[in-house]
């Protein structure tokens, strides 16, 4: 009888890759670094980004609107298609005050995501889940001291906290990545 590659020993059909989680890993901390190393320009360029993706959907949603078989909803989504081409090019033409509502936006991302990593801490507290509560903690605490300080904190603290942020969630992958190096066969089962 042949064996299938689902039998075959190191065989993983589901779980964590160890080169997944040192590439994840890098990805985050490299951004990290990168947010930090220019806090002001990193926020500016996420504006101009999303007002360029919003300008996009904007005009899409309008010529959508007027090419689908049917008008029922015309109105709706016309207003809808204009009302997401304005925000974008707020975002473009002035990406240093659309930011500070981006800032205010991305504050309470970070608390949601600080919570949700609390949750996965604890899930996964045997592959260096200490590490993950760590980053939902900072991810709390960033998000709440940007909704502190609002609309003073504006770009350099979103930058610096985002950046803090980025690399302690990227250090938890990397570790995981080096567990999963040193006892392969954790990579075939998925945590409970």
């Amino acid at each position: 009888m042949t064996q299938t590659p689902y039998s075959t020993p190191g065989y993983r059909s589901s779980g964590t890759s160890m080169w997944g989680a040192y590439l994840l890993g890098a990805v985050f901390v490299f951004a990290g670094f990168f947010v930090l190393g220019n806090v002001v320009l990193a926020t500016l360029i996420s504006a101009i980004v999303l007002g360029v993706v919003l300008l996009i959907a904007g005009i899409s949603e309008v010529i959508q609107a007027f090419s689908a078989p049917h008008w029922r909803g015309l109105f709706l989504r016309l207003l809808i298609g204009v009302l997401y081409a304005v925000g974008g090019l707020m975002l473009v033409m002035d990406p240093l005050a659309s930011s500070l509502l981006l800032t205010f936006a991305f504050g309470i991302a970070l608390i949601a995501s600080g919570i949700v990593r609390l949750f996965q801490a604890y899930q996964y507290w045997e592959w260096f889940g200490w590490l993950l509560l760590l980053s939902g903690v900072v991810g709390i605490l960033a998000g709440a001291v940007i909704l502190a300080k609002w609309p003073v904190s504006g770009l350099t603290v979103l930058g610096f906290l985002v950046g803090a942020d980025l690399i302690l969630h990227g250090a938890w992958w990397l570790a995981l990545g080096w567990r999963l190096h040193r006892e392969p066969s954790l990579s075939r089962v998925e945590p409970s």
